[in-house]
Parts: structure tokens; C-alpha cells; sequence
């Protein structure tokens, strides 16, 4: 399975993430998130996402002017953007927990074998 594949399941968790830390707008965002090593996101899947979180009411996007151009939408975090990413860290901590004593009991089961 390939990390792309992964991603798209936890993609919008990690962007309400890195707007919670911040007021940001859409390209700061795919940087950001580029920087803590998700290196295959792009503008084309993380613009939609802003759209679609917009509409839920998860995050508000206000223009604003910018000195190195156009203005630009800067993105914060609504209540139920707070609640959301609340819920996703809980479900991500017990998702992570269950896969990591999986593996750990596969990795266990191979070391054995190898004895």
C-alpha cells in the first residue's frame, strides 16, 4: 500500500492540525505540511480539502492583503474545527496504539522464526 493511499484518510486531520497552530494560508499549508515530511502533497489535493473543510464549518477562510502580491485567504479554525481535530487525535492515538501492537506481535512472531 502505498503512503498516498494512508494519507487520504488522515489528511484532513493533519491540516486542521497545522491550522490549529496558526492563522495560514493554502500554500504556506502544502509547505508546512511538506516540511514535517509529507513531501508527495500538492496544491491539488490540499485546495479541495480547504473548500470542503470551509463548508463543513471546520475552518474560515478570510482574504487578506499581501505585500508579495495578491491578496490571499488565510485560514483558522472554527469550534467544531477544534472539536473535530480533538476527535481525530483520540481516534488517531487508538488507531496507532492497535496498529503498533500488531506489528509489534508480527515483528515478534518473525524474529522467532528466524532463531
Amino acid at each position: 500500500m502505498k503512503e498516498t493511499q494512508l494519507l487520504k484518510g488522515v489528511l484532513e486531520g493533519c491540516v486542521l492540525a497545522v491550522i490549529a497552530q496558526k492563522e495560514i494560508y493554502g500554500y504556506e499549508l502544502v509547505q508546512t505540511l511538506k516540511e514535517k515530511g509529507f513531501t508527495s502533497i500538492v496544491g491539488g489535493t490540499v485546495y479541495p480539502l480547504l473548500q470542503k473543510l470551509e463548508k463543513q464549518n471546520l475552518i474560515i477562510g478570510v482574504r487578506k492583503p499581501s505585500l508579495d502580491g495578491p491578496n490571499r485567504k488565510y485560514f483558522t479554525l472554527t469550534q467544531d474545527g477544534e472539536k473535530s481535530l480533538s476527535e481525530f487525535i483520540m481516534y488517531w492515538q487508538g488507531l496507532v496504539g492497535k496498529v503498533d501492537r500488531l506489528l509489534s506481535d508480527y515483528q515478534t512472531e518473525g524474529d522467532c522464526d528466524e532463531k
